[in-house]
């Protein structure tokens, strides 16, 4: 049933995309903003009960109702799961930016590539040289493939196999989006930080994706260059400030032979615009093995 959930929800979403930056961003940061202004007293205990309200809050309760759904009918839990994953996924959003990014840079047309970027990272716009611009679209479009793709279906994957539904892609998708808002609130000027809740924030969502980043990265080398992308993550996955983040990162570069990050590998080329396109059909190809690997698993459970 799972690979029929995502199937149809990848499917939704390319056919009527849910609207993640407006829709779903409004309605998670309300929630982050009314969980934080009632449980957020300041002190560090305070940090663990905004979390468990935050993030484990809605994650039980799609736990209660896949359950009592499947109770009824399964085709109502399917159709539950698929709402959700629906929400929760973001692969159009992806190809959106990045669609947006390659069109800005073939043109070229580096100011409207940069507002682009900005946007998608949610940050001020940057004077980068044209070199470095494109090393940070493309950094950023595997990291993003990686939490609104692959890091959702990894958890639903797991919380499905247990018999719990779609809980997963929630746990997930609020754990990052209240690690990336403590981020933004940290670097936002004159806005009040607790540093207990940004700290736990952190260290929660590094532990939920530990293991999907490194699935994440063995699949951008089994899609591409393998010996490179093994060679990277072993020698430059560290050197980056997000453990997660540098696994991908290094093995993405491998893969591609792109010198991304600090994780330059030898003889590879300069980084230029049409290097987008190779990073995408990295992550298409990915997709397509995930979705291999998850048939598979759904064939092996129904024949057991």
């Amino acid at each position: 049933m799972s690979f029929f959930a995502v199937l149809v929800a990848l499917l939704l979403e390319q056919i009527k995309p849910v609207g993640h930056e407006d829709t779903v961003h409004r309605l998670l940061q309300t929630w982050a903003d009314w969980t934080g202004c009632h449980f957020d007293a300041g002190k560090p205990r305070h940090a663990w009960v905004v979390w468990a309200v935050a993030v484990l809050g809605p994650t039980l309760l799609v736990v209660s109702v896949h359950l009592v759904l499947r109770e009824f009918s399964l085709l109502l839990a399917l159709a539950f799961d698929v709402g959700v994953l629906y929400l929760t996924l973001g692969f159009r959003e992806f190809s959106h930016h990045f669609s947006a990014l390659r069109d800005a840079l073939d043109r070229p047309d580096d100011a409207e590539a940069r507002r682009v970027l900005a946007r998608w990272r949610g940050v001020g716009e940057s004077e980068l040289p044209r070199a470095d611009l494109v090393r940070a679209a493309i950094e950023h479009a595997l990291l993003a493939a990686h939490r609104r793709v692959f890091g959702v279906l990894f958890w639903f994957v797991v919380f499905s196999a247990l018999g719990l539904g779609p809980a997963g892609a929630v746990l997930y998708s609020l754990a990052e989006f209240v690690s990336r808002d403590s981020e933004r609130r940290h670097a936002a000027p004159d806005t009040p930080v607790n540093e207990n809740l940004r700290s736990l924030v952190q260290r929660l969502f590094g532990a939920i994706d530990h293991a999907p980043a490194r699935l994440t990265a063995f699949g951008f080398a089994v899609v591409g260059n393998f010996e490179e992308a093994v060679n990277a993550w072993r020698r430059h996955a560290g050197q980056w400030l997000r453990p997660n983040d540098g696994v991908i990162l290094a093995a993405a570069g491998g893969a591609l032979g792109l010198p991304l990050g600090v994780g330059a590998v030898p003889g590879s080329a300069a980084l230029e615009a049409g290097h987008l396109q190779s990073t995408a059909g990295l992550v298409w190809r990915s997709v397509v093995l995930w979705m291999l690997m998850l048939a598979l698993l759904s064939l092996a459970n129904l024949l057991g």
